[in-house]
């Protein structure tokens, strides 16, 4: 496999990271594997920039549209999922190409994931229940009363990567960071990592454009539509969250104007870390 290459192209959101995958592959005459944790589910499109219909049938693309929002899916899932499309690409082609914005996905196809212990589903439910009634607020407070290193060094603005790491913690005893310190896996071909980058006055621009496009094109009818299971992981998501809280209780307590440049502020924290 020595002289196999699969090339990474990573990134923030909304710097382009799709249509200069599809003009990587082209190049190789190749495919791609979606390494974003969101667009994988058939049920989100808008809110998750999907790749247009036309760049679908441009370069096939593996792990788009491909789980439902009700599948518990992980990276330790994208791992095994990874590995089986690259070998796949791989009987036909040299070279391959991964994209996305989820480093945690990245992370576990370059290096792979140790594994955490199961756990109790009911645990799970109980602390999303509680996610839900009293706020991220409460999920931050507690992750710094119960697990104050990953606090200090996790993900603490991603409400997924906190539930995540709260019922590891409770169910263990042990902060999730102990499972993820021991040796990388070696992968039996080349890999290339490439990084998009562009002044952060100009993407911020293309956040808060591609935020207007996205309400423009039916973004609240789409969230409108999944609030029955707005309790689920995978709706734990810049975009989504903050229309669920605009529609929360029949009544809308702010405006939609409002909710939508709390979306362009939200996503561009996201970008920034």
């Amino acid at each position: 496999m020595n002289n196999k290459t699969c090339i990474i192209i990573a990134g923030p959101t909304a710097i382009g990271k799709t249509a200069i995958a599809i003009e990587v592959a082209k190049n190789f005459s190749s495919e791609i594997i979606s390494a974003d944790s969101r667009q994988c589910y058939k049920e989100l499109n808008i809110g998750v920039a999907k790749p247009s219909t036309a760049e679908l049938a441009e370069i096939h693309h593996y792990f788009i549209n491909s789980h439902s929002i009700l599948d518990n899916f992980s990276a330790a899932d994208y791992e095994i999922y990874a590995h089986e499309a690259i070998r796949e690409i791989f009987l036909k082609n040299n070279t391959a190409v991964v994209v996305g914005g989820t480093g945690l996905y990245i992370k576990a196809f370059c290096e792979g994931l140790d594994k955490i212990p199961a756990i109790d589903e009911n645990l799970r439910k109980e602390i999303i229940h509680e996610f839900e009634q009293k706020g991220f607020l409460w999920l931050q407070e507690k992750i710094k009363a119960t697990d104050p290193e990953f606090y200090s060094a996790g993900e603490i603005q991603n409400p997924h990567r906190l539930v995540r790491a709260l019922e590891v913690k409770l169910s263990t005893g042990k902060s999730i960071l102990s499972f993820q310190r021991k040796q990388k896996k070696t992968r039996d071909f080349n890999i290339i990592k490439i990084c998009l980058e562009m002044p952060r006055a100009l993407l911020y621009e293309r956040i808060n454009t591609r935020v207007e496009h996205m309400m423009a094109i039916g973004l609240v009818e789409e969230v409108k539509n999944l609030i029955p299971y707005q309790h689920l992981n995978a709706l734990q998501t810049v975009g989504y969250r903050e229309l669920f809280e605009y529609f929360s209780n029949g009544s809308p307590s702010v405006s939609l104007e409002k909710t939508t440049q709390l979306i362009k502020q939200n996503t561009r924290h996201y970008a920034k870390r």
